[in-house]
C-alpha cells in the first residue's frame, strides 16, 4: 500500500504525492523505479539501490539553476550511506547531503520545497 505524503503548496511545483510499490506519485504522475525530484522537475534515474550511487547520478544536481543547497538521499527502506567519494563531491560544492529513508525524503522534501528551499530528492524505489 502506497503511503500519502501531500502537503499544501504554490501551483506548479513537484509534490511527492506517494511512494511504495517499487516507485513514486509526483505531482499527480506515477514515476517507477528510483527518481531525481526538484522543485520544477521530476527525473527518472537508474539507481537500484544506495550502494550504486555514482557521482554521475549527482550530473543534474551539480548542474541544477538555481544551485541545489540540500539534498535528500532517500536511501530505500533502509538508511545507507554513500561512498566518500560523493559527500566530498558535495562537500566541495557546498551541497549539504541529509540521508533517511525515501519514506522520510519524501516527507521531508515537501516541507522543504513548500518552504521555498532549493532542495532535490534523490530517492531509491521501495
Amino acid at each position: 500500500m502506497a503511503m500519502d505524503v501531500s502537503p499544501l503548496v504554490p501551483a506548479g511545483r513537484q509534490v511527492i504525492n506517494g511512494y511504495g510499490d517499487g516507485g513514486f506519485r509526483i505531482t499527480g504522475q506515477r514515476f517507477e523505479g528510483s527518481v531525481l525530484v526538484f522543485p520544477d522537475r521530476t527525473l527518472t534515474i537508474d539507481l537500484p539501490s544506495a550502494a550504486a550511487l555514482t557521482l554521475d547520478h549527482l550530473s543534474e544536481i551539480f548542474a541544477a539553476t538555481p544551485a541545489v543547497e540540500l539534498v535528500l538521499f532517500g536511501t530505500g527502506a533502509a538508511i545507507a550511506p554513500p561512498q566518500p567519494a560523493i559527500r566530498a563531491a558535495l562537500r566541495e560544492r557546498r551541497i549539504g547531503l541529509e540521508l533517511m529513508d525515501s519514506g522520510a525524503a519524501c516527507r521531508t522534501y515537501n516541507v522543504l520545497m513548500a518552504e521555498d528551499r532549493r532542495v532535490a530528492a534523490l530517492l531509491v524505489a521501495v
